[in-house]
């Protein structure tokens, strides 16, 4: 058990780095010695903060009202999360499909002198008449935290007037330059806030589901039907979810994430605090991954000789299909960018279909991403590794040379290359489990078959570099970290 309690930021975890430029076999072999050292960049181009995180990490709760205590601008990104909530309500079903009900407290200068406190307690005010909600949540801002705003403080004050649960969230961006500490802020929260340290009594068979905003809800079935051959009843949080099964996390059995990114760090609280084991994860994606996962959750439950029988079958029905597949894909040379859990995942996926890595850009390295890498090193030549926060500068540059014949990722600023793109944070289609993996793998294939739009964007959009940025170094800005 866990003698202090996590602060929510991810830095004070020893071994994580978050800038980094190198290859796959420099990092494992500098990770091994201890040599990896924390770097900054000179010149960055943009940061993902954690407050977007955080409010997309819950955006979806029903009978919830979101409240920035922030200027205006702070809610700007959050356009993602709304549209994967309006999209999982279609796939779900909702015929009256709805927006998030978001509210700011637009600080502004005058706030910043005075302070924004009668603001904060006036949008409470504001989302209990107009939505009557049964949950609050107040974020935090890195303006809000400059000029000191107490949001503790006036959630407890303003908790005596309401019967909504309100919860304040402190995911000031300054605090962390890892943006997945957001989501440990919610999370924090929400074991402050609502579960309180309270014990339920254990429901047989229960298994909490942590999943992000960007699973699609193909995805969740598909989960939602593998744990369901192992016999357990799935509580699927926080997206698309409720108070009531908010409530009931400290009732389950035992706990698994789709994505490690995303709840891990949550899932060792549990553990501390209520005594639910949960299993390491790895986002399933590709047939390596899918397996791992599956394992993983098997062994908690003691589940181990079941799963094999389902691995075998499953492995039987799709193993000919992704032959198929392979046959398109094969010798492909592919740069991959993403999340953390979900680059390395995909990097994984492409070995089922004879493809190879020459580059892969994401936002942290830590243990976890070591045994990633150790793996991928195995299977693939030498590759370009980017640990980068958000800078398309060097992705672009890294691109430009490499000359992939694909780009797995985020890609705007690929397909503006007139590389051929396949999105795979993508919460409108399959891409987990071993149904996902034929999907992810068909449409892949599509891209690389018909790369028409790509080609026509590079023609008639220019990014905003100069032709001699190509020619330098990449990581020419990383500053430290020998």
């Amino acid at each position: 058990m866990a003698k202090v309690q996590y602060s929510g930021v991810r830095e004070s975890r020893t071994g994580r780095i978050n800038d980094l430029g190198t290859t796959g076999k420099e990092a494992e072999e500098n990770f091994k010695k201890g040599c990896l050292k924390r770097a900054d960049r000179s010149f960055a181009q943009g940061l993902q903060c954690q407050q977007i995180n955080s409010m997309a990490a819950l955006m979806s709760l029903e009978d919830a009202v979101f409240i920035s205590h922030s200027p205006q601008g702070c809610v700007g990104c959050s356009i993602m999360a709304v549209d994967m909530f309006r999209v999982g309500q279609a796939h779900r079903g909702i015929k009256n499909i709805r927006n998030p009900r978001i509210i700011v407290t637009n600080i502004d200068q005058k706030s910043v002198v005075f302070g924004g406190e009668e603001k904060l307690r006036e949008a409470v005010k504001k989302a209990v008449e107009r939505y009557h909600p049964k949950l609050i949540f107040i974020y935090a801002s890195c303006a809000s935290g400059i000029i000191g705003d107490d949001i503790d403080a006036i959630a407890a004050d303003l908790q005596k007037e309401y019967e909504a649960v309100i919860v304040p969230i402190h995911c000031e961006g300054f605090k962390s330059k890892i943006c997945a500490s957001g989501f440990d802020a919610a999370f924090l929260a929400i074991n402050e806030y609502i579960l309180k340290r309270e014990q339920l009594p254990k429901e047989e068979g229960l298994i909490n589901l942590f999943a992000p905003t960007t699973i699609s809800y193909a995805d969740q079935k598909e989960m939602e039907r593998m744990l369901s051959l192992l016999g357990a009843k799935v509580n699927y949080i926080p997206f698309y979810s409720s108070l009531e099964k908010i409530k009931r996390i400290p009732a389950a059995e035992a706990s698994t994430s789709i994505c490690k990114v995303f709840a891990d760090e949550f899932m060792k609280t549990l553990w501390e605090d209520y005594n639910i084991p949960y299993s390491h994860t790895v986002m399933p994606i590709g047939i390596r991954n899918t397996d791992k996962w599956y394992r993983g959750i098997a062994e908690v439950i003691g589940k181990e000789k079941e799963v094999e029988e389902i691995i075998a079958r499953e492995h039987e029905r799709i193993e000919p299909l992704v032959e198929k597949l392979k046959k398109r894909l094969e010798g492909k040379r592919v740069f991959i960018c993403g999340g953390t859990g979900r680059s390395f995942a995909a990097a994984a996926l492409i070995d089922d279909f004879g493809m190879e890595l020459v580059g892969l850009e994401t936002p942290t390295y830590d243990e976890d991403a070591q045994v990633d890498i150790e793996y991928l090193n195995g299977i693939h030549k030498d590759f370009v590794l980017d640990i980068a926060n958000m800078q398309p500068f060097e992705q672009v540059n890294l691109v430009k040379k490499l000359k992939p014949d694909a780009f797995i990722g985020v890609p705007e600023w690929a397909a503006k290359l007139g590389v051929p793109t396949t999105h795979v944070l993508d919460g409108k289609r399959p891409t987990m489990g071993y149904d996902g993996l034929l999907f992810l793998g068909n449409k892949i294939a599509d891209q690389l078959e018909n790369p028409g739009f790509n080609k026509k964007l590079a023609k008639h959009v220019k990014l905003p570099y100069k032709d001699s940025w190509y020619e330098e170094d990449a990581f020419k800005y990383i500053a430290g970290g020998n």
